[in-house]
């Protein structure tokens, strides 16, 4: 926006405040407050008349997201406008605050916008895709990035698509239970036989292990295994949950996350005809894993949790194979609760004082998080599993009445 001429400012101004452009067109994040934005504005050299507000900088309201492609016309935040940097020959990105805007780029950005442009590039997208939010590892992020503007993977209906065919075949670097090492394996996902494979020899004929495609979870764990592209990826042997850590070469391990979805989502309109599509695909989301403390005999110990649909499970170390203990969490009707905080006169050397309390039949479990925002988004998953109906298969479970013991 600086040196323009007022009328492309006042031009540019209106297309930011159309309610369509109020957060990023890739991974839904609305801009910073104006309060936590303050402190870096003398570090940028803007004047405070430089800076266009859409609110009082003493409170939280947020500004709508500061960059966009003027080669796309979509508002994109800052976080985002660096993926789409690396794609130059696709996306030309500009800040609406420090540069210059043209009439033309004014125009084009009016014409389009976050509506009009997600029309077009997100206009056929396969149910079970997964949409990243901007709480998602980066991979998933540019990933998707990538698949609208580049690849053009959602433009046209029934095309096809590298997750899609229901067979999926290739090598992931997979970590060694005993020895830690990561080796590559080849891997076979089918949804004729509805199941996962992994070889150890490229020429082998008999799988390793053949894991069930209505037993597997997967989720992007970066920061745990130590790549970018790491995948853990969980299901069930023995009635015990078991982990299995992987990563690929580059991004298309995105395409194999999404392959499993598909592959499981089509498993469950077969086993639930009667269930919706929307119904369905809620039940492949994911949940996250955090690392948090749990109390015992007064003391909390610092243990690593997952939560994988209605079981809680935790590790002494987070690329443990198995849990040492895991819990069902079971529906509110049965119940089960989550409660901020602890228990008043809860006793015990903690340092992490963002409390939560789960409630079961059986008993209270009592844990604290590192953060506020590690505690918020625990309560989140947790009241999201637990206002949700059991289903007759999971009063079958037979782990259902186990406690963790820790």
């Amino acid at each position: 926006m600086a040196g323009g001429n007022e009328r492309s400012v006042k031009a540019l101004k209106e297309v930011w405040r159309r309610a369509e452009n109020s957060l990023c067109a890739d991974c839904g994040k609305p801009g910073e407050s104006p309060r936590a934005a303050r402190g870096r504005v003398g570090s940028r050299g803007w004047s405070l008349a430089a800076v266009w507000s859409t609110g009082c900088l003493d409170c939280t309201q947020a500004w709508d997201p500061d960059w966009a492609s003027s080669t796309l016309g979509v508002f994109i935040c800052l976080s985002c406008s660096g993926i789409h940097r690396n794609i130059p020959s696709i996306s030309k990105v500009k800040s609406l605050k420090m540069d210059h805007w043209d009439d033309a780029q004014v125009q084009f950005l009016a014409k389009h916008g976050n509506a009009v442009t997600k029309a077009t590039y997100e206009a056929h997208i396969p149910i079970y895709y997964y949409q990243p939010t901007y709480n998602d590892c980066q991979v998933l992020r540019e990933q998707w990035i990538r698949a609208k503007y580049e690849r053009k993977e959602f433009t046209e209906p029934g095309k096809q698509l590298p997750y899609s065919d229901g067979v999926k075949e290739g090598i992931l670097w997979k970590r060694g239970r005993d020895n830690g090492q990561f080796l590559p394996r080849k891997f076979l996902l089918s949804e004729r036989e509805g199941c996962l494979k992994y070889f150890t020899k490229q020429d082998a004929k008999e799988p390793k292990i053949n894991i069930k495609i209505d037993v597997i979870n997967a989720t992007f764990q970066p920061v745990k295994i130590g790549n970018p592209n790491g995948l853990q990826i969980t299901y069930l042997k023995d009635n015990k949950t078991r982990n299995i850590f992987v990563y690929h070469e580059s991004g298309k391990v995105v395409d194999w996350y999404n392959a499993i979805r598909s592959v499981q989502f089509h498993y469950l309109k077969v086993a639930f005809p009667i269930a919706s599509d929307n119904e369905v695909s809620q039940a492949l989301s994911p949940y996250i894993c955090h690392l948090f403390r749990s109390q015992q005999r007064e003391a909390f110990k610092k243990r690593w949790f997952t939560l994988d649909h209605r079981r809680l499970m935790y590790f002494k170390d987070p690329l443990d194979a198995f849990a040492k203990g895991e819990v069902f969490v079971g529906s509110r009707e049965n119940g089960y609760s989550v409660q901020k905080g602890l228990p008043l006169g809860t006793q015990g050397n903690f340092s992490w004082h963002y409390g939560l309390t789960i409630v079961t039949p059986d008993r209270e479990y009592l844990f604290t998080c590192e953060t506020e925002t590690d505690q918020l988004d625990w309560i989140e998953a947790f009241t999201s599993i637990i206002n949700q109906a059991m289903t007759p298969q999971e009063y079958l479970l037979p782990f259902k009445h186990k406690t963790l013991q820790v």
